[in-house]
């Protein structure tokens, strides 16, 4: 017999029982949740969180800019933070670490008048010269494009160079969040994502200030997502038919996300925006808050077909926003090719057509698929967070330069928005 759409049969040991569809879909996610917890105690225990490794004196040197001979000066004049000491006079830096190394050199290079140098060593931007809160929406309505991979190890590389970092998570899945060691149904109660803060019920909301979470990663603050971000969805048709009635429900839904990102503005210099895969209300409004946006590709002629569909919408709803008094205006729009095999023949073909159409958005350095980046996401780790020890280091030296390459060509993107290029 058929079962009716109201109900599932769910298998226990040998033989088979019928419950409501509910029931079961919930008896699983539980089930799921249970045993997501455990291993995420067993991961990173005792407290179940997460925590950054050290960094070699070379791997240090690198980040800020400076020989590992210098830092090794530094370390022994007593000057700068005083580092781990391991096996054989070994040197390790935690990120604060080195985040203490670039306040102190920035310094001594002001003191020297040099005002370039000093922001080589910290990169903060400057409001006073022009320099605005660059936010940029990670964003593609198909899933598997690449785009939370691409999201959290963008803001992990430009914390690690030095920038002031706020990753929001927008996604009601929280793919994101759980890169940082978060398990939405456990660690989030009401209003903990930014849905706190745009939401158009004005006695509930938040300042987004009182939601951001500090991570284990210094210099990089995360909004965590969860399935409340959905009722954002839900509560917006309602929301502007009030208006059309005559209630006051504050800002469109196009502008809350902008107004809930100034509440800490002065904070940060970056804002990095992983989108859901749709194009609905909290996509548009994180796209009307964005200053630049990335779009991930998966070079497959499927997925590029998708992405055409994508941009005909996001095209055709932007122009509505606008015509409704919402401002565009894009520092950047590129688009970032994901998991890219060089070695597969239609892949090039594809990025070429795709070149040859939309020329410099494309970016110059493509996502390479790697199995380093499957394997650390294995226990919600990123490239940048795991070891080359733990690797073949050609598998992880290929990975970590395709990384590097596409995340400094995003941080170029950034300072030239800021006009440093120009000031030097």
């Amino acid at each position: 017999m058929a079962a009716t759409p109201e109900t599932a049969a769910v298998t226990v040991g040998e033989g088979a029982v019928r419950q409501p569809a509910d029931l079961a879909i919930a008896a699983d996610a539980h089930a799921l949740s249970d045993q997501l917890k455990a291993m995420r105690e067993r991961l990173f225990p005792p407290a179940a969180q997460k925590t950054l490794r050290a960094f070699s004196s070379g791997e240090a040197a690198r980040l800020i800019g400076v020989s590992d001979g210098y830092l090794r000066q530094l370390s022994l004049a007593g000057e700068g933070p005083k580092p781990e000491t391991g096996n054989g006079g070994r040197r390790f830096y935690t990120l604060a670490d080195i985040a203490a190394l670039r306040r102190y050199l920035a310094d001594q290079a002001l003191s020297k008048g040099n005002a370039p140098k000093a922001r080589t060593y910290l990169p903060w931007r400057d409001p006073e010269a022009g320099e605005h809160l660059q936010i940029i929406s990670v964003t593609n309505f198909k899933g598997g494009s690449g785009k939370t991979t691409s999201t959290v190890h963008l803001a992990q590389y430009l914390a690690l160079t030095g920038h002031r970092v706020l990753a929001v998570d927008l996604d009601p899945q929280a793919s994101l969040s759980a890169m940082f060691g978060y398990q939405p149904e456990l660690d989030l109660s009401g209003n903990d994502t930014l849905y706190g803060a745009i939401r158009y019920d004005g006695d509930t909301r938040r300042p987004l200030g009182d939601i951001v979470r500090g991570t284990y990663f210094p210099g990089l603050d995360l909004v965590p997502g969860n399935l409340e971000l959905q009722e954002f969805e839900h509560a917006t048709p309602q929301a502007l038919l009030r208006r059309q009635e005559g209630a006051d429900i504050g800002p469109l839904f196009f502008a809350r996300i902008q107004a809930a990102l100034a509440d800490v503005a002065a904070n940060y210099d970056v804002v990095v925006i992983d989108c859901p895969p749709q194009l609905g209300y909290l996509t548009l409004s994180a796209l009307c808050a964005s200053t630049s946006v990335l779009v991930t590709v998966h070079p497959q002629m499927l997925d590029v077909a998708s992405m055409n569909q994508f941009l005909f919408m996001t095209a055709d709803l932007l122009g509505v926003v606008r015509e409704a008094g919402g401002e565009l205006n894009f520092d950047f729009l590129r688009y970032l090719v994901t998991r890219y095999e060089p070695n597969d023949g239609p892949q090039a073909q594809i990025v070429g057509f795709m070149r040859s159409l939309f020329g410099g958005r494309v970016l110059t350095a493509p996502m390479v698929k790697s199995t380093a980046i499957s394997d650390a996401g294995l226990t919600k780790q990123t490239l940048y967070e795991v070891g080359r020890e733990n690797f073949t280091r050609s598998t992880y030296d290929r990975a970590m330069e395709s990384m590097n390459a596409v995340n400094a060509e995003i941080e170029a993107l950034i300072h030239a928005a800021w006009g440093r290029e120009k000031r030097g």
